[in-house]
């Protein structure tokens, strides 16, 4: 921002007086590329950091999915009470207290991931999350231990929730500075498959516990089981991080440090913890990231956590049913969500972020789609929806993470991310409960997320245009030693004769 401050500020009449000066001083301020500046990215470096990220992503989406999915079972071990309404709300609000605590593990490792790297921060991140789910399906019901039931249960929601701050962002951050500049989209595409194949491993497991155990079985005892799946989960994911290298963006800034005093100073004051400096600093894609993130988090969240309790609570359809029809649209989603992040790259993060947008402004016909009751309706409404947020999914991972510079990418990205999503993503479930409560209309998710989607067409009508180009403060990323040498021949001119 202070070069462009400087170019405005400029007299016209000194560069014209002046010009082999003020071209000099461009030079030495915009330096050309050299071949050592340029990264060539190893495919099966990139592939592997690209499950890794996934994977983790996966198990995040895994143990928030279980626990959206088995929101009136918890409810009914955890929140004792006459009313079923009273027990999804308390089970909904422990599901939102999670997403309150996400900001403060955002800024917490946020700026840690910025100043030690990305790689610890996120084997930490995935060793909390293993660690906080398979204690909740440890933790005894209310019947044996009163009100320990659900404080633990609480505590552990916070556990969950604090690890997560730092996921995210982490994850995003982790594959944009692996990937080539060119191919972003698509590998960025794949932390969000994770996504998906945490909630469709969520669901396929409750489906199955649910047929194969009676009610009185899942409320006694079954419900733990997904939970205590997290555990082997959560270790697979730990070794694929641990063998990683550390990304080549980071690796650059690094040795930028050690090299330069002049670059030292300006990495170490940017990362290091200091998030004033990013509020003040980089405020403007703050904002526009919150945003972005507020629209597609909102119907994220209504589509693959709160939908299946729409159907049964509010529409009286089957548990199973309502899952299983949820579980086909995902497993669509999962088919096409890379071929989402090919189509960023090749016409950009606006146009398809904008297609998701819109899609979302046509919540009202769906949910009416939804309301018939029949299971082609049904499929077809969250087909519609479903279609809509891939257009987001398939493309956010790789938009994100560019909005910031590689010295405060992590730090920024999680802080916008995770108070977006803890004010706008978990409260979801909540607030649209209520709202159908208090007006007696269970079309209110359908005027939720038009709202959203209103709030997103203006957020992506503001984003600049960052597929096919390097990361911000980053050198450029490219597959072949024969595109770097292109790029550096790109710079000479040919000369006239």
């Amino acid at each position: 921002m202070a070069a462009t401050d400087n170019d405005k500020s400029v007299d016209p009449a000194a560069v014209r007086r002046h010009r082999v000066l003020f071209r000099a001083i461009e030079k030495r301020r915009h330096p050309k590329l050299r071949r050592s500046d340029i990264t060539v990215t190893d495919e099966a470096a990139v592939k592997r950091a690209t499950k890794a990220a996934a994977l983790g992503n996966a198990m995040e989406w895994y143990d928030f999915g279980i626990y959206s999915y088995l929101a009136s079972t918890i409810g009914k071990v955890f929140f004792p009470s006459g009313n079923d309404t009273a027990q999804l709300l308390s089970s909904f609000a422990t599901f939102a207290v999670a997403f309150l605590v996400r900001p403060v593990g955002g800024m917490v490792f946020g700026p840690l991931g910025d100043k030690i790297g990305r790689k610890r921060i996120l084997s930490l991140t995935m060793i909390m999350m293993a660690v906080g789910t398979f204690a909740i399906g440890l933790i005894p019901s209310h019947a044996s231990i009163g009100l320990w039931a659900p404080a633990l249960l609480i505590f552990f929601r916070l556990v969950q929730g604090f690890s997560t701050g730092g996921e995210y962002g982490g994850a995003s951050t982790f594959i944009a500075e692996y990937a080539p500049d060119k191919r972003r989209g698509f590998f960025g595409s794949f932390l969000e498959f994770g996504t998906l194949a945490g909630y469709v491993g969520a669901s396929g497991l409750v489906v199955v516990l649910t047929s194969v155990f009676s009610a009185d079985q899942m409320l006694q005892w079954g419900w733990r089981i997904p939970f205590l799946v997290a555990a082997p989960l959560g270790f697979i994911g730990l070794y694929l991080r641990l063998k990683l290298d550390e990304t080549p963006a980071f690796q650059k800034l690094e040795g930028g440090q050690a090299k330069a005093s002049e670059a030292a100073d300006a990495v170490e004051t940017s990362a290091t913890a200091d998030l004033g400096k990013i509020f003040t600093g980089h405020w403007r894609p703050l904002l526009l990231c919150l945003a972005l993130v507020a629209a597609y988090n909102i119907t994220d969240y209504m589509l693959l956590s709160y939908m299946p309790t729409y159907l049964s609570d509010e529409l009286g359809y089957g548990t199973n049913h309502g899952l299983l029809i949820l579980l086909l649209v995902m497993v669509l989603q999962m088919c096409v969500i890379n071929q989402v992040g090919r189509l960023s790259d090749r016409f950009g993060r606006k146009p398809l972020l904008m297609t998701g947008m819109l899609g979302f402004l046509l919540s009202v016909p769906s949910f009416l789609l939804i309301r018939q009751g029949s299971v082609v309706l049904i499929t077809l409404g969250l087909l519609l929806m479903g279609l809509s947020l891939v257009a987001m999914l398939g493309t956010m991972s790789a938009a994100l993470p560019a909005m910031f510079p590689t010295q405060v990418r992590y730090g920024s990205l999680s802080v916008a991310y995770n108070f977006a999503t803890s004010v706008f993503g978990g409260t979801t479930p909540l607030v649209i409960t209520a709202l159908i409560s208090a007006f007696g209309t269970n079309l209110m998710p359908a005027y939720y997320a038009t709202a959203a989607a209103v709030v997103g067409i203006v957020a992506v009508l503001c984003m600049r245009e960052t597929a096919n180009k390097p990361l911000a403060g980053s050198p450029p990323s490219v597959e072949t030693e024969k595109e770097a040498a292109e790029l550096v021949q790109a710079q000479t001119p040919e000369p006239k004769f």
